[in-house]
This record gives C-alpha cells, sequence and structure tokens, in this order.
C-alpha cells in the first residue's frame, strides 16, 4: 500500500481531515474517553467550573491554590469529552462497479464491473470507497469508535471495532481491498443476525441504493437502523451516465446483478422518463430520510472528492471544521 492512505486517499488529504469532525447531532456516552464533548460535565482536561468540595470527592481535583488564598475547598469540573460509534455500510453489489461498454453492432448495454474496471465504472466505486475512507479516518482522529462493513445481500467483509489514527492503515486496507459482485440489498443484510450496530451511534451508508425492493426494502433498512438509536446518513453516489445517458437506439440492456437482459428502444422519450423517474425516486428518499430525522446526499461519481466533503457534505452540516 503506497501512502498513508494507500491508493485511496493521497497522503496531504490526511491532514486537511484531521481538522474536521462529524457533526453528530446526538452526544453519546461511551465508555472511552474521545475528542467529542459532551453538555455533561467529566473528566477530560478542559476546565469547565468550580464547585464546592464534598466527602468522596476525588482529591485529585481539589485545587489548593483556591484554598490557600481563600481558606475554601473547591474541587476543579471539567468538560465530559464522550466517544461516538460511528458505523459504515459500503455497497458492494455489482451495480457498484457496472460499466456501460459497446456491444456488438451499435447498441451499447451495462455490464458487470468485476471483469471490466473502465472508467465509468470505477469512478462510482472508487468515490464510494474514498468518502468512506475520509469519514472513518475523520472518526479515528477523534478517536471515536469505528466499524466497517461491506454489504450486497449479505456482509462481505467487517472490520472490528477500531479507536484511534493508528488503525488507519487497517481502514484503508479493507477498502483497497473491497471488490463488488452479487446482487444488493440493504435491507436483507441488515436483517441478517448480529449485522446491526449493537450501541446507539452514527451510522453512514455508502450505495448507489438501486434496491430491488424499492420504496419497502428502504423503509425496512431505515426502521431497522432507527430501532438500534442510529443517526443515519445516506449517502447516495451515481455515476454521471447513470443521472444523464447518452444511451440511444435499439438496445439490449443488461442487469449488472441478476444478468437478466431486456430489449429496449431507447429514443429521448424514454430517457425523459427514465429521468423523470430517477427525479422522483430521488426526491422519495430526501423525503424518506427527512421525515425520520435522517440525512441524504447525492454526490455525482465524477465530483472531485474536495468538492464532495467540503462542498456537499460540509454543506448539509454533516461534517464542520
Amino acid at each position: 500500500m503506497s501512502g498513508a492512505g494507500g491508493h485511496l486517499l493521497p497522503p496531504e488529504w490526511l491532514p486537511r481531515l484531521e481538522r474536521l469532525s462529524l457533526s453528530a447531532k446526538r452526544r453519546i456516552a461511551g465508555t472511552q474517553q474521545g475528542k467529542r464533548r459532551s453538555r455533561k460535565l467529566g473528566s477530560s482536561l478542559e476546565f469547565a467550573d468550580y464547585r464546592v468540595y464534598s466527602p468522596g470527592d476525588d482529591v485529585r481535583r481539589f485545587d489548593w491554590g483556591v484554598y490557600s488564598r481563600t481558606g475554601k475547598a473547591f474541587v476543579r469540573q471539567f468538560m465530559d469529552e464522550q466517544e461516538l460509534t460511528v458505523n459504515l455500510f459500503v455497497d458492494c453489489s455489482a451495480s457498484m462497479g457496472a460499466v456501460m461498454s459497446a456491444s456488438s453492432g451499435e447498441s451499447s448495454a451495462p455490464t458487470s464491473g468485476r471483469d471490466n474496471q473502465s472508467a465509468i465504472g470505477s469512478a462510482k466505486w472508487l468515490l464510494a470507497r474514498q468518502l468512506a475512507a475520509s469519514i472513518g479516518y475523520m472518526a479515528l482522529s477523534s478517536y471515536d469508535r469505528l466499524q466497517v462493513a461491506c454489504y450486497s445481500r449479505s456482509i462481505h467483509a467487517r472490520l472490528p471495532v477500531m479507536r484511534g489514527k493508528g488503525s488507519a492503515h487497517r481502514l484503508f486496507s479493507f477498502l483497497q481491498g473491497a471488490q463488488t459482485g452479487g446482487e444488493g440489498s440493504l435491507g436483507a443484510a441488515l436483517a441478517v443476525p448480529g449485522t446491526l450496530p449493537r450501541r446507539p451511534g452514527m451510522t453512514w451508508v455508502f450505495s448507489d441504493f438501486w434496491l430491488e425492493g424499492g420504496e419497502d426494502e428502504l423503509f425496512q433498512a431505515l426502521s431497522l437502523l432507527s430501532g438500534t438509536g442510529q443517526e443515519v446518513v445516506l449517502v447516495h453516489v451515481l455515476s454521471r451516465e447513470e443521472l444523464e445517458p447518452k444511451l440511444a437506439g435499439d438496445l439490449r440492456l443488461v442487469d449488472s446483478e441478476t444478468m437478466s437482459g431486456k430489449e429496449v428502444a431507447l429514443t429521448g422519450k424514454v430517457i425523459d422518463a427514465y429521468k423523470e423517474e430517477l427525479e422522483r425516486y430521488r426526491m422519495m428518499l430526501s423525503r424518506v430520510c427527512a421525515e425520520r430525522g435522517m440525512s441524504y446526499v447525492l454526490i455525482p461519481a465524477d465530483m472531485p472528492l474536495t468538492d464532495a466533503m467540503f462542498g456537499v457534505l460540509a454543506g448539509a452540516g454533516l461534517v464542520t471544521s
């Protein structure tokens, strides 16, 4: 693995991420001290206030300077810096690596990215992993608890709980080596026993959200996450070809996950209908998340990583400097 971030993140990107933090709405009490400030008083190194000494107080907080000046016994209080549990779910189904390639004659068709990693297909898969690596590194830099999993219809691979920047190489190696393949179903993956987060926290899902079950599957997945006390962020990554298809003519379109095909005459009217349906679907994702107090953002796969982080995610209030 070359560089501090492997091939996913350039080394110069990491110091910029260290100056950012995840903007979690909830303050979550943890078992270890992190850098996430709570409204409660605790045991961090940042002074908050004095209070009168009571028997049983930690004598290490006794302020002898105040006692020598006033003759009164006070103990120091500090801000409680609490950890956040961050869960990253990265969609590794075949559609995340799907590419558009010319077939025989003058037609084109979607093909599986497992065998053909062209610039189109790899852009979506690469950006999803870059975003996951960036969010994960920010969590590690803040001494938050981090868990990462790649899923299709089940969990393909998982990293156990990590803390601290010393674990960053495990995060980068894991995401660098992840492969796409198989049918995707967020609802089915989360329904597998042991998949759901065990602690309240912040869960990020990076996916193209081509859900076979449509709205019903989305409702199921979000309900499962909400039931575990998660603050959910859906990061919708789509290729430029999915957002603005340029295909035309009599084509055979092949589903990259099921490998089933369908003959289609792609006219301007059909393309317009597709764009309208895609817009309706995106608005549904956004509405469903808003109704549940969750976050949704769309990031085109050809968007520079800097714009995605400092533009889209920062603009949505999901990361702060």
